[in-house]
């Protein structure tokens, strides 16, 4: 599923209460928003039932250029995790669950 088909799933479900793709648009980027402005400030943003995204921190390490092969420094960098949260994981696992 991409955001374009996302956006048309959220304006699919009745119980969401958006009239328009322009409305659901609007929430959708409010909620990316939210979560990039809450891992500048935070570093974390968890959301119960769905799951936590965290800033990683990397060190700096000794790569490889593919081309020539030599070998050189790479800068440390910050990356964003998400840890997959319990209800999220339930729905989605089909452990246990018989397949039709």
């Amino acid at each position: 599923m991409n955001k374009a088909e996302l956006i048309d799933a959220m304006v699919a479900n009745k119980n969401a209460g958006f009239e328009s793709k322009a409305q659901a648009e609007r929430a959708l980027a409010a909620v990316l928003d939210g979560v990039k402005d809450g891992l500048k400030k935070d570093g974390s943003v968890q959301l119960i039932g769905f799951g936590t995204f965290q800033v990683k921190e990397r060190g700096p390490r000794k790569g490889r250029n593919p081309k020539t092969g030599e070998e050189m420094k790479i800068p440390a960098s910050k990356s964003v995790g998400f840890k997959v949260g319990k209800a999220l994981k339930d729905a989605v696992s089909t452990k246990g669950k018989k397949k039709r």
